[in-house]
């Protein structure tokens, strides 16, 4: 047998099973940090809840995979996971399942770890959703769980400092009310409010057009250029967030 007969026999194998994601539909992208809370409380001496350290390696990994050949429009991480939004034509891997799936999680845990200098790995799942209604669903309800995570977090750690164990400070979170968890925190001297806006909502990358001055040496003239910049948002707003995300949809 010939090798490409035998390599096209072969080849059936690897690719029955291939499902493509139909046109129209937008694709978000989320990974999430594998083994990561071991990562986090014992590999590595991290300041809690919250380390900058982490945050920046976070989003240096988001940043990558925004620059990966893949047009993607809206970036968003919170604690150890990262959502991204493609363009709804975006047709990288010609929009094959299993190759966005195996190639950001390879892309990502390779930047994490690299940054970080420990190993990091991420899983990765796609939601396709049908309009634009259920993109901005998605990110309310990834922002949603961000307060929920950081505000559970502070009042598990200063319980912890106050000497309870992991058993009786998750037992005691278990028992309150948002309202009540925030009281907890105030009692602690913490107004919750108050926290940075990432540590509560996460953060938002996206591409802006922005003016450069720069200086023409043949003209001896200042000229000005529009460049296409990757922004980092740390302070997400609370108002206007799905006005952001619809905004870049239609970029």
């Amino acid at each position: 047998m010939k090798f490409d007969e035998f390599d096209a026999q072969m080849r059936i194998y690897e690719t029955a099973h291939d499902q493509l994601i139909a046109p129209d539909f937008y694709v978000v992208a989320r990974l999430d940090g594998r083994g990561f809370t071991k990562l986090t409380k014992e590999k590595l001496d991290l300041e809690k809840p919250f380390a900058v350290e982490f945050r920046d390696a976070m989003a240096i990994t988001v940043k990558h995979m925004m620059n990966c050949g893949a047009r993607v429009v809206y970036g968003y991480t919170q604690s150890d996971e990262i959502s991204l939004l493609f363009h709804r034509e975006d047709a990288s891997f010609n929009r094959k399942h299993r190759k966005l799936l195996s190639i950001l999680a390879g892309e990502a845990s390779a930047a994490f770890t690299h940054e970080l200098k420990h190993m990091g790995v991420f899983d990765c799942r796609l939601s396709i959703l049908p309009n634009e209604a259920k993109v901005l669903d998605y990110f309310a309800w990834r922002v949603e769980d961000a307060h929920r995570n950081s505000l559970n977090a502070y009042c598990y750690w200063k319980l912890r400092e106050k000497g309870k164990s992991v058993a009786e400070a998750t037992r005691q979170l278990k028992s309150l009310s948002v309202a009540e968890k925030n009281e907890l925190l105030f009692s602690m001297g913490i107004n919750y409010n108050n926290l940075p806006v990432w540590q509560k909502r996460g953060m938002g990358f996206y591409w802006k057009i922005q003016e450069k001055v720069g200086f023409n040496p043949v003209s001896r003239q200042e000229t000005k250029v529009l460049r296409k910049i990757l922004y980092q948002e740390m302070e997400l707003p609370l108002t206007n967030y799905k006005q952001l995300i619809t905004q870049l949809m239609h970029t």
